[in-house]
């Protein structure tokens, strides 16, 4: 069975909500130990759900994985697949489409990037540590 490519204003749109999507997951990662924090110092016991936890570990543990080994976020390499399909340049064009990625890419070198990804994955496990999730009882 042959996959069809998406048309072009069909790509443009998917390019925007795997942009979008991304934001999502970054929000996640760094808002994620923020509420981690910031609750158990204000005694949200929801930010300790074990569900919550173990998700925030591992996007952030993704991320640090792919840094590490050298590899290319898939989103940001489906995106700009996405835009080049529906025949515009990869992060080019509109106005919340560059300003989210603005606050999502930088230039540096590589190293930057891992050694950042990686002290932030460290504080989320001494948060981890920390503050140990809690796994709810049946019933409560």
């Amino acid at each position: 069975m042959n996959a069809t490519l998406p048309s072009p204003p069909l790509a443009g749109l998917l390019a925007y909500a795997v942009l979008l999507a991304h934001l999502a997951i970054v929000v996640f990662n760094v808002g994620g130990l923020a509420l981690i924090v910031a609750g158990n110092r204000l005694d949200w016991r929801w930010v300790n759900r074990w569900w919550f936890r173990a998700a925030h570990l591992a996007a952030i543990a993704v991320v640090v994985a792919q840094a590490w080994l050298g590899i290319t976020c898939p989103l940001t390499t489906l995106e700009s697949w996405l835009r080049a399909k529906a025949g515009s340049m990869p992060y080019g064009t509109g106005f919340i489409e560059h300003w989210v990625q603005r606050i999502l890419f930088y230039e540096a070198p590589a190293w930057v990037f891992v050694t950042a990804y990686s002290l932030f994955g460290l504080l989320v496990a001494v948060v981890w540590w920390r503050y140990p999730p809690e796994r709810r009882k049946p019933g409560t």
